[in-house]
């Protein structure tokens, strides 16, 4: 009767100990479960891993243009170097320098509704006519010096001429300014989407050091794991253990090599994340090296970091520069209503031959009136109207944009770097935990179980650090980003280690 009661009591803890630990593998990997968070732990209750969100990157911004050819061997990577090579090949930043090239385009087909038209000409002509063609009929007179002959010719001359024609308004000199702030709003969509990128490239390379300290992480809690199981067999052998101590072992010590299996996976799929940002070649290994904080950063105000935003946001600048283009697209289609002053002509030299020929010319000025074109204007002018309202509204929520980041990137440091504090005091009590465990586990003080519950604070307490030094580092990102500073202010946060190359 008692060896009945032992082993279903056995069988029941193996049981509820095999789908605890289910379940927190499936947190862990972000399977389901509640919102990742740190909680008191009851006795028996794993611990939950929790992952940092990661920041969005911008659409266009994940692709690229592959440089160069692979290499054999991994190439090192500083995060420097990876900003680099996105400024060069990521696919937004390309496509912005394009679009650039399409506003000088457009402002030169403006510039030219200004400038005059000069065409030149050279001919030989030869002309045969029939009079009668013409409505002339003279009659024919025998041995008359007055007769006129119904064909004239063959004959020929020559010509060389060059010909000018020029159109001045006031809605061509209104376009024009507004191509010109539309050629200046792509300058400044080029900065912005260099800012991009190095946003995105900061995102990738920061998460690719997150997920190598979570492999090592990891691999730290497989070897405690393999010790554990290799104690509590020893200890059964010696009749000193029962048998759940070494099933509750082998459960955590498989749990943990399935973590890492998980991990190793993230860990890869982040490298080809940013190999598709910077625009590697398709098949090139890399190794990157975990960059480190150069020196905090000063504690910033909200007043100046919004000032400092709005100077430097070429996004808002451009925005800016926009709803200047639009009121001047809005002028030049009131300016349609002017007149319009006309001038052409030409200069030459014709005659029978080169040789023997005199200078010739024309010219001819014009002022044209629009009396009435169907409200085809009336319709330009409600339409360019609509676009400077909708360009106003794209301003105005540019700057509600900026607001909301740069508030929130600041939160996001002041937070990160208190939980990267409380995260290593975190770390350092859970270690403490596992020894004691372990000591009192060796003694035969305990059972197993306190061991892999300090197992689990350890491993919890390390995946809440690695989130926290993610966060706090993807914040002064995000932050640099939202002063309008991506480019400058990565090199400033940030030196490079080039050592431990994952």
């Amino acid at each position: 009767m008692i060896h009945a009661q032992l082993v279903r009591t056995f069988i029941i803890s193996s049981l509820a100990l095999s789908l605890s630990c289910t379940a927190a593998w499936a947190q862990s990997a972000g399977v389901g479960g509640p919102a990742a968070g740190n909680s008191a732990l009851m006795p028996g209750t794993p611990a939950r891993r929790i992952v940092a969100p990661a920041m969005a990157v911008q659409p266009g911004f994940a692709g690229s243009v592959a440089q160069g050819t692979a290499t054999a061997t991994p190439i090192p990577l500083t995060l420097g170097e990876a900003i680099s090579r996105g400024l060069k090949a990521n696919l937004g930043v390309l496509t912005s320098e394009q679009s650039g090239i399409e506003a000088r385009a457009q402002r030169r087909q403006a510039l030219s509704q200004l400038l005059p038209t000069v065409t030149g000409t050279v001919s030989e002509n030869v002309l045969q006519s029939n009079l009668d063609t013409f409505g002339f009929n003279f009659p024919n007179v025998p041995n008359s010096p007055f007769h006129v002959p119904k064909i004239i010719g063959p004959f020929a001359y020559s010509e060389a001429q060059a010909n000018v024609s020029v159109t001045g308004s006031v809605s061509s000199w209104r376009n024009l300014r507004s191509a010109n702030q539309r050629q200046q709003a792509a300058q400044l969509s080029v900065k912005d989407a260099r800012d991009l990128v190095v946003q995105a490239v900061g995102n990738a390379y920061l998460s690719i050091i997150a997920s190598a300290a979570r492999i090592q992480s990891t691999e730290a809690q497989v070897n405690t794991a393999q010790v554990l199981f290799g104690r509590a067999s020893d200890q059964k052998k010696a009749g000193t253990a029962p048998g759940i101590d070494v099933l509750r072992a082998q459960v955590e010590l498989k749990r943990q090599q399935q973590l890492l299996v998980v991990q190793k996976n993230q860990f890869q799929k982040d490298k080809l994340t940013l190999g598709r940002v910077i625009g590697l070649p398709v098949g090139q290994d890399f190794t990157v090296a975990d960059p480190t904080p150069s020196i905090p950063l000063q504690a910033m105000s909200i007043a100046d970091a919004l000032q400092k935003a709005y100077a430097n946001r070429a996004d808002y600048q451009a925005a800016q520069t926009v709803v200047n283009a639009a009121e001047e697209s809005v002028k030049a289609a009131k300016a349609q209503w002017l007149p319009t002053l006309g001038v052409s002509g030409f200069y030459g030299d014709a005659g029978k031959t080169f040789g023997n020929s005199h200078g010739v010319f024309a010219f001819a000025g014009s002022l044209n009136f629009n009396i009435f074109d169907g409200g085809r204007i009336r319709s330009e002018v409600q339409q360019q109207e609509s676009e400077l309202t909708n360009r106003k509204n794209e301003l105005a929520d540019i700057r509600g944009r900026i607001d909301y980041e740069v508030r929130n990137a600041l939160l996001d440091l002041q937070a990160s770097n208190e939980q990267v504090d409380v995260a290593r005091s975190s770390v350092d009590l859970a270690k403490q935990e596992l020894t004691q465990a372990q000591d009192r586990f060796s003694s035969g003080v305990a059972d197993n179980l306190e061991v892999v519950q300090a197992q689990q604070s350890v491993a919890d307490a390390d995946e809440t650090l690695i989130s926290a030094l993610y966060q706090n580092n993807l914040a002064k990102v995000e932050l640099a980003r939202a002063l309008g500073l991506a480019e400058e202010g990565i090199r400033t946060y940030f030196t490079q280690n080039t050592g431990n190359r994952p």
